[in-house]
């Protein structure tokens, strides 16, 4: 998980910062963090829509600039090539909703996160899927698996 929070560190989101890693076979895959798509201006510089609109995370997601961090980990795997069949991914948030379909679509076995995220119908789905949760607690250990 000290990998995902380095690589949260180049969020340009101005509300959370997110990092990503999709792993198989103990080799990472691809990273994401949440910000802009690529030549597109960041949070950092034109401000956040949602925070002006006082919108409540884990709502309207369709309201901002930018990609999650687990979209942008699954885009790059795919920009380069790189089948992520079968992976795990670590995340320093839980996934939510829209992220979770594709998560589901792209064949991702395992999801271990540190923090949790308010959207019960994404809980749902992993849970449906059958794919494995595991949370890290604040010291970094893995406290439990779920399935």
């Amino acid at each position: 998980m000290e990998i995902t929070r380095l690589v949260a560190r180049r969020s340009t989101c101005l509300r959370r910062s997110v990092g990503a890693l999709l792993v198989k076979d103990k080799n990472i895959l691809a990273t994401g963090y949440n910000g802009a798509p690529t030549g597109v201006a960041h949070c950092l510089d034109v401000g956040c829509l949602r925070e002006r609109m006082a919108v409540q995370s884990g709502e309207r997601h369709e309201l901002c600039r930018g990609l999650h961090a687990e979209q942008n980990a699954i885009l790059q795997a795919a920009k380069h090539g790189t089948s992520i069949n079968g992976a795990t991914l670590y995340c320093t948030t839980m996934p939510c909703i829209i992220c979770t379909k594709m998560l589901i679509n792209a064949g991702i076995l395992r999801i271990v996160y540190a923090q949790g995220y308010p959207d019960r119908l994404a809980e749902e789905m992993i849970e449906e899927a059958g794919i494995e949760t595991s949370k890290f607690d604040e010291s970094g250990q893995e406290k439990g698996s779920c399935r």
